[in-house]
């Protein structure tokens, strides 16, 4: 059984899920909290390898393979990282989960957000976060946003503009069928205005 809260960040690339993770974590320790941030792909060695695969803009990947891969990837994060942790009384905030898959691979990829979740179920057990902070970009500024980093354009980022939309309209119909669980926060606030945001719609859970 879990005894600890996994809260999950979500949103189009550009929107600021790792600012916003390093924020909350930071934040919840200084409340006394016990916290590990994650990201996906990744957050354990298997996982951090799937993770170079998939956004390896060389490599040629299948919309069905990419699923895949990262629900492989998803699993062993489970398995040998969230479990573990979340047996205990932790806080773990995590950089993506199902949601991501849904929103790439069932809408933005269109192989259907039903056989995609069907695929996470078996990969993660089940497990579902406490609370989804999804952050809401314009997908031309979170484009944009992505593009001035200093890393390479990954596999995924160098898709076209429909791409992107059909992902930020899966998110905004993720949202609106789930409003208990996620969160929407407007990211094109300053970073210090998205982290009061986040806590706000963390504080019921303190």
């Amino acid at each position: 059984m879990e005894r600890g809260t996994l809260i999950t960040i979500e949103g189009i690339d550009g929107a600021g899920k790792s600012t916003l993770a390093a924020g909350l974590g930071d934040s919840l320790r200084e409340r006394g909290r016990e916290v590990t941030v994650l990201r996906e792909p990744g957050g354990v060695a298997a996982s951090e390898r799937v993770r170079e695969l998939v956004k390896d803009p060389q490599l040629r990947i299948g919309a069905r393979a990419e699923a895949l891969l990262y629900a492989a990837a998803r699993a062993q994060l489970v398995e040998e990282a969230l479990l573990p942790l979340l047996q205990g009384d932790r806080w773990v905030v995590l950089d993506r989960f199902v949601d991501s898959s849904l929103a790439y691979q069932g809408a933005g990829r269109q192989l259907g957000i039903e056989p995609v979740r069907t695929i996470n179920e078996f990969a993660t057990d089940s497990l579902h976060p406490v609370r989804t902070l999804l952050l809401s970009l314009d997908p031309v500024v979170g484009r944009a946003r992505a593009q001035q980093r200093a890393e390479p354009v990954d596999r995924l980022e160098q898709e076209a503009d429909p791409f992107f939309d059909r992902i930020a309209a899966a998110y905004a119909e993720l949202a609106r069928s789930d409003p208990a669980r996620i969160r929407v926060l407007d990211a094109g606030q300053p970073q210090e205005a998205v982290l009061a945001a986040a806590l706000a719609e963390l504080r019921d859970l303190f």
